[in-house]
């Protein structure tokens, strides 16, 4: 039998929320020092994409059977490990660069193993919400996540841009470690609710496991649609994402201080879309919030590839991330309500493996289109400069940036063509909630 949602539940959830809140600020913080320090080395886009692709690599592999052990495993410590391993990497990083040994292979090696540990914890965390939060408060809890993370994006590039030029990585690194102690700390104290066991669950081999997810997921169509149209969104944005970075600073010459403005524009604009989203509680349709999330985040990203001064940048940058937060919180809202508490861990694994290979396929190719095709475009004397010169401009930046808008029109016409498709579009009435399954085979 389900254990339902209470007030302990509840404040538990916030504590964890809290915990992982302050430990994405210390993790922001390094992701954006790291960024600075290997573009001023390499001065390549794909010495930066690569750090995210190794970071997702390994978690694919692993992803298939993480949804068997979340699903079979006490969650509170797979959250806890998670975050101890990124501890103890953290400090690797710091010895290496303390005897000057650090060089960016090591942010190779190590974002791998992060990465791993990384998708047991988030796949644990995801996975526990729906036995924590009643069903009406899954879109305002997915919400609060949106703000722990966006709200880190406030804090932590202004924190980071400062101190990167005052005690360099020593003192983010040591800030990041401190934050990581505080998310182990706030698990410590709190009561995660484990799922029931499925019937005959151990019977089945770990084989049959492992395909569960995919076969939950196949077998209800307008799931798949959903995790189809997810794919098709998430892969031109993750290669917009990963050109971000080197698009503002190989426009501004390597001016953090504008770089650190956009993500804490960013920061704003996500929490403020979660805050609204969190107040309002979403459409009552989420599907709908789904797709006009991705189309309003298209047109912002259009409008950011397209400007060349921060006067564009900073008002577009709070316009695209104010989408996001309605776009993911009525997604896993959907997701929560409709696949059973007993086997999330497995179907949002399986959900997880797909979105990754997107992620990898973005940062592994985002790098040699936007250095070997793109910039060369629109280099002086470029095959592109006739056509495209006096709308993005020449240089570096300048093929960054058409790769960038071209990315952003992707994800315009995947929400607006979203709605077209009568499976998707009416997910919510095509698979009934997970609790009315239930009280069926009572």
């Amino acid at each position: 039998m389900l254990q339902q949602p209470n007030l302990a539940s509840m404040r538990n959830f916030f504590i964890i929320w809290f915990g992982q809140l302050v430990s994405t600020i210390g993790s922001s913080m390094t992701s954006f020092a790291i960024e600075i320090w290997a573009w001023e080395i390499t001065g390549k886009v794909t010495t930066l994409t690569l750090v995210g692709f190794f970071s997702l690599l390994p978690s694919i592999i692993i992803t298939p059977i993480s949804g068997v052990i979340v699903d079979r495993f006490n969650r509170k410590l797979l959250m806890m490990v998670g975050d101890t391993v990124a501890v103890f990497s953290t400090i690797v990083i710091l010895l290496l660069h303390l005897t000057n040994n650090l060089q960016i292979w090591h942010f190779y090696l190590t974002g791998a193993i992060v990465g791993t540990f990384n998708q047991f914890q988030s796949l644990a965390y995801s996975a526990s919400v729906s036995l924590m939060i009643p069903k009406k408060h899954y879109t305002r809890a997915s919400s609060l996540q949106f703000v722990s993370g966006y709200g880190s994006n406030i804090i932590a590039p202004a924190l980071a841009g400062y101190l990167y030029t005052v005690v360099g990585f020593l003192g983010i690194w040591l800030i990041d470690i401190f934050t990581c102690a505080i998310a182990i700390s706030s698990l410590l104290f709190v009561s995660i609710p484990q799922p029931p066991p499925t019937k005959n669950e151990s019977e089945v081999n770990v084989w049959q496991n492992l395909g569960l997810g995919w076969r939950y997921i196949a077998t209800h169509k307008s799931l798949l649609a959903l995790l189809v149209v997810n794919l098709l969104f998430w892969l031109p944005h993750d290669i917009g994402d990963s050109l971000y970075a080197p698009m503002i600073l190989s426009r501004t010459n390597n001016n953090t201080l504008v770089l650190g403005s956009l993500a804490s524009a960013a920061g704003f604009g996500g929490v403020t879309g979660a805050i609204i989203v969190s107040t309002w509680g979403g459409f009552r349709r989420k599907i709908k919030g789904v797709l006009l999330g991705m189309i309003g985040a298209g047109i912002s990203k259009i409008v950011f590839g397209l400007g060349r001064t921060p006067w564009v940048w900073i008002p577009a940058q709070f316009c695209s991330s104010f989408n996001f937060p309605l776009n993911g919180s009525s997604d896993t809202a959907i997701w929560l309500a409709k696949v059973p508490p007993n086997v999330q861990g497995r179907v949002f694994a399986a959900r997880s493996l797909f979105l990754q290979i997107a992620s990898a396929i973005g940062y592994l190719i985002a790098g040699p289109l936007a250095d070997r095709v793109f910039t060369p475009a629109l280099q002086s004397g470029g095959v592109l400069v006739g056509i495209l010169g006096g709308l993005f401009g020449t240089g570096t930046g300048a093929g960054i940036a058409l790769l960038y808008v071209i990315c952003a029109l992707c994800m315009l016409l995947v929400g607006g063509l979203g709605f077209s498709v009568r499976v998707l579009r009416d997910v919510e009435d095509i698979i009934p909630d997970h609790d009315e399954e239930y009280r069926q085979l009572k």
